[in-house]
């Protein structure tokens, strides 16, 4: 999807070694099993909602917006059927084409290892050589690892005017 992006390995604090790329319309049935792979709560605090099944063709929608409406990112660990993803990040530009909105999700088994502040500090990077001004997230006030994460990164924090149960992140970006 984004040729741009360059891959590479990363070892974790645990010793697991993960391959961090750009995301590619092939990814989809992984996309669709990491998704079901994911806890309830993983799911909630992602999606801020509860989310039984991955929206397919929203999916689709995204992998056809990159990379000029924006970038994803997978990290992936081989598997016996090939590859499984454990964590993805994206971003979408805003319509002013100084900003852009990130998510990002790490697979249940991989928390605390270090996947988050890769896949974060690769999507920042790459936001910074698109030329982008500014990157937002909106985190749910109990998602206390992320709200610490973006911290760590540098990210402002202050609750959402319009609900009290968000967090808006914001990180100037230095061209």
């Amino acid at each position: 999807m984004d040729s741009t992006f360059d891959d590479f390995d990363v070892s974790l604090r645990d010793g697991r070694v993960v391959h961090v790329r750009a995301v590619a319309a092939t990814d989809e049935a992984e996309l669709v099993q990491a998704f079901g792979r994911l806890s309830a709560e993983a799911r909630y605090l992602r999606f801020m909602g509860s989310v039984g099944e991955l929206d397919v063709e929203r999916l689709r929608k995204a992998f056809a917006a990159f990379p000029e409406g924006g970038i994803g990112i997978v990290a992936t660990v081989p598997a016996d059927d090939g590859i499984d993803i454990v964590g993805s990040a994206v971003y979408f530009i805003e319509p002013d084409r100084a900003r852009c909105e990130f998510a990002i999700v790490v697979a249940s088994g991989f928390g605390g290892a270090g996947l988050a502040t890769t896949l974060m500090t690769a999507l920042i990077d790459a936001a910074k050589r698109q030329g982008l001004r500014e990157m937002d997230g909106f985190v749910l006030a109990v998602n206390q690892p992320m709200l610490r994460l973006a911290k760590r990164l540098g990210f402002t924090i202050e609750p959402d005017p319009d609900d009290a149960s968000v967090r808006v992140c914001r990180l100037r970006l230095k061209p």
